[in-house]
């Protein structure tokens, strides 16, 4: 049986070299009869390899079938193929980190070792110029993928944004990449709600404790929820603005994690967002590029005077050329 076994590998590895191969150098690759060959070739098909026959010759190749059956890689490919999941998972392609840490996952957990070495060799040695995000390890990631995948406890060290330590019980349910950052939203088993929790602040803390029984996403949606989060609720300043335009109008530029509009008529919504500084607040809301009135806080009103005071400087010059001579 195991060598039946590894002769099925070895002829569906010749196979997936893209090329046509006749019965009779299959045959003689493996050893075997071309009767074997054909018994062999009717194996991998029952396992849902789509394996044509060639017109006019005893010949074989593989084709596109009608869904991914298991691939065979050579230590070189496999390679190619972690190194280039390690970079998508850094956020360089928009909407496929998630899958992308999936795929790594499954494929670093059947890795040789001197795989593993030469890979992590290849990692530290390639300097990349990283976007302006936080860096976080792949190893991290997979980690709160695997606890998330199998439903089990995690514990970790965080750190929040004002710098306060912290050991967080949760039960994970979903990592997700939003705005060039890393998320784990999760049920928090201390304060009994749903939270998120910024990825590179985190350390978590092997082995993870015991199984638990998967609970609905917040809000029905996990990036819903996020969202909301992340538009104000989380942020040290926040911030209520009247936009003078219809929510509908404007709901194209507000991008995601941006904020939360509010309808009020079919003149005006409410904008509620939140940052990390009353500057940040200012260019945000200024971005919009509509007539707005400031509701609170009082710090993005002098945020807002300041720049107003700016930009006015900027084209004195222009509107009084008087003074320019």
């Amino acid at each position: 049986m195991l060598e039946t076994s590894a002769r099925l590998l070895r002829l569906l590895s010749l196979l997936q070299t893209h090329r046509d191969w006749s019965g009779a150098e299959l045959a003689e690759r493996l050893g075997v009869s071309s009767r074997t060959v054909r018994r062999d070739v009717d194996r991998l098909r029952e396992l849902g390899y789509p394996v044509d026959a060639m017109q006019g010759t005893a010949g074989y190749r593989l084709a596109a079938g009608s869904h991914l059956p298991p691939l065979l890689l050579d230590d070189e490919e496999a390679l190619a193929v972690a190194v280039g999941l390690r970079t998508t998972t850094g956020g360089t392609v928009t909407g496929i980190e998630e899958a992308s840490l999936r795929a790594l996952s499954k494929l670093e957990q059947v890795l040789p070792s001197r795989l593993r070495h030469r890979l992590q060799g290849l990692q530290r040695s390639v300097v990349r110029v990283e976007p302006g995000a936080p860096r976080v390890e792949p190893e991290t990631l997979i980690a709160l993928s695997d606890a998330c995948h199998r439903h089990e406890r995690l514990r970790f060290d965080y750190t929040n944004h004002a710098g306060g330590q912290s050991i967080k019980e949760v039960e994970p349910h979903a990592v997700v990449n939003f705005n060039r950052h890393w998320y784990l939203v999760a049920w928090d088993t201390g304060s009994g709600s749903w939270r998120t929790y910024r990825v590179d602040r985190l350390r978590p803390r092997i082995p993870t404790g015991p199984r638990f029984a998967p609970r609905d996403p917040p809000d029905g949606d996990v990036v819903a929820f996020l969202s909301h989060r992340l538009s104000s609720a989380s942020w040290p300043y926040r911030a209520t603005v009247t936009l003078h335009r219809s929510a509908a109008e404007l709901e194209d530029r507000i991008w995601s994690g941006m904020g939360v509009l509010e309808a009020v008529d079919d003149s005006s919504c409410l904008l509620h967002v939140g940052a990390d500084s009353p500057w940040a607040l200012s260019w945000m809301i200024t971005s919009i590029d509509t007539d707005f009135t400031v509701v609170e806080p009082p710090e993005l009103v002098e945020q807002i005077e300041i720049l107003a005071r700016r930009c006015a400087n900027a084209v004195g010059s222009r509107s009084n050329p008087a003074a320019s001579q």
